[in-house]
């Protein structure tokens, strides 16, 4: 079969299409032939050896839809051909509350992804494809869509009284964000650097649109906005960004953070004791999450798609989420 490796390090040009081996499932898997795949920050970040771990070769790709092709022993369905999304959380543990705490892991490294024609997973991680949706809409929701979810509403308690600050729209997992505060009828203040990605989140529903740059005093604009600053923040840049987050929260408010492109964080503990935060970690998530995930996507709800690449592209497909181009999501055309 045809698949996306990375065989070195160097970037999103390491990138290339190969023949490889067809997978065979074994007992208690399924092996789905992927029609649509979909990038992650985190498949970028392994090209630059910016993730912890990274095991080459490898076939990258965390988001994947298809239909079911063949089940390994004692496997009793889905049927063939059943049109199916992938949870790619392999291994989680909800006593421990993480993958990789039960010795799981992500699809796409080490676990081989779904930048290819054919996938191996257990049958467990797979479910039907939301029926309202195409495969480029598919293939676009399982990681960003799942943390998207666990940070807003498992972690963050997202609830129509909430007044959300979501910085660094445009990517894929905040995108998701937005949609689902304004499917729960919260308030909306969006944060971006670029006037192009706060239109595109006004016309998803932002109630408050803020460039940073243009406007260096934004979070002060932003606690303005919110009547007394967001009683739920919801960041990934880290950083100075995470620190402001905190110092505008309104009292009693969550912070949560799953992520930190920007890096570390100088913080005032006073932003945090003298309101009585509650600041939460959040990172991918769990079964239920998924599942409940996928139930509003089956509501009538669609994720943003930013650009279709064929497979043969995958590298300049990267390329435009590493120079942080899109809004939304980018997918894979492969079958």
């Amino acid at each position: 079969m045809k698949a996306v490796r990375l065989n070195e390090l160097g970037g999103p040009e390491k990138l290339h299409v190969e023949e490889i081996p067809d997978p065979v499932p074994g007992p208690g898997q399924i092996c789905v032939k992927l029609k649509r795949a979909a990038f992650n920050r985190r498949d970028v970040f392994i090209t630059k050896n910016l993730y912890p771990g990274v095991a080459l070769p490898a076939t990258l790709g965390s988001d994947g839809t298809g239909e079911v092709a063949a089940l390994g022993a004692g496997v009793a369905g889905p049927a063939l051909g059943t049109p199916v999304v992938i949870d790619p959380e392999i291994g989680w543990d909800d006593t421990l509350g993480h993958a990789y705490a039960g010795g799981g892991s992500v699809l796409g490294m080490p676990v081989d992804g779904t930048f290819a024609e054919y996938i191996v997973v257990p049958a467990e991680n797979v479910y039907p494809k939301p029926a309202g949706l195409d495969d480029d809409e598919a293939a676009a929701i399982p990681l960003a869509g799942l943390t998207a979810y666990r940070a807003a509403f498992t972690r963050g308690r997202l609830s129509k009284d909430d007044v959300v600050l979501i910085t660094g729209v445009g990517g894929g997992v905040q995108s998701f964000v937005l949609l689902y505060a304004k499917r729960a009828g919260a308030r909306t203040i969006v944060t971006s650097g670029s006037d192009e990605k706060l239109a595109r989140a006004k016309a998803l529903g932002a109630d408050v649109a803020i460039n940073y740059k243009s406007d260096p005093d934004w979070h002060k604009t932003a606690r303005k906005a919110s009547d007394g600053g967001p009683t739920l923040a919801i960041d990934s840049t880290g950083g100075e960004t995470f620190a402001k987050c905190l110092d505008i929260a309104r009292t009693f408010g969550r912070v949560v953070s799953y992520g930190g492109t920007t890096g570390d964080s100088k913080i005032r503990p006073f932003s945090i004791f003298w309101k009585q935060l509650d600041v939460l970690g959040s990172s991918m998530g769990s079964p239920s999450d998924f599942k409940g995930m996928l139930a509003l996507f089956e509501s009538g709800l669609r994720p943003v798609v930013d650009r279709v690449y064929p497979l043969e592209e995958a590298a300049a497909a990267a390329q435009r989420l590493w120079q942080n181009e899109q809004f939304g999501k980018v997918v894979l055309a492969i079958s």
